[in-house]
């Protein structure tokens, strides 16, 4: 795409996305879309005070025709930098537009240990989830992301089988 300022979680996002919408066979005129929380705290102005805890996120979205966003020529890079350029024209004046909290890799969810010792694995509640909703977490290994996925089970299974996505993953 000719820029160096797509991260590694857009690219998965992206991944993700792509994976889901092939394996759900949509008609290429259909449009899709994909909203995913973006972090405002270093966005906004006054800064929030250090002590402040708690999540400051706005719900952002990119729509696509499903023809564009698995266009051979395109490909994941495309689909990406779409992510990458919603998330770049946010900025401070769009905290008055509401606030949504969700789970980010950024949460250190496995260093929590209440007695039993440190988790081996993590799971969201089942609230808020229909069609197809994804949930990420910073792995248990450093540097690592632990995905859930919510899907129709009939999608579920279509994705565990296409190659072009389990190829690009460790399970």
């Amino acid at each position: 795409m000719g820029t160096h300022q797509i991260s590694s979680l857009q690219t998965l996002l992206a991944h993700l996305w792509r994976s889901i919408i092939r394996n759900r066979r949509l008609p290429e005129d259909q449009e899709t879309m994909h909203r995913f929380p973006i972090g405002m705290r270093s966005r906004l102005r006054p800064p929030l005070p250090l002590q402040y805890f708690g999540a400051t996120v706005q719900l952002g979205v990119v729509t696509m025709k499903v023809g564009e966003l698995l266009m051979l020529g395109l490909g994941l890079g495309h689909a990406a930098w779409q992510l990458n350029k919603v998330i770049a024209t946010y900025t401070e004046a769009d905290q008055l537009l509401g606030i949504l909290a969700s789970c980010s890799p950024k949460f250190s969810v496995y260093g929590n240990d209440f007695g039993w010792g440190r988790p081996v694995a993590v799971r969201s509640a089942s609230a808020n989830k229909t069609g197809a909703k994804t949930t990420l977490f910073p792995g248990a290994e450093e540097g690592s992301i632990d995905i859930e996925a919510f899907l129709m089970p009939e999608i579920l299974q279509s994705v565990i089988e296409d190659a072009e996505f389990v190829e690009t993953l460790t399970i």
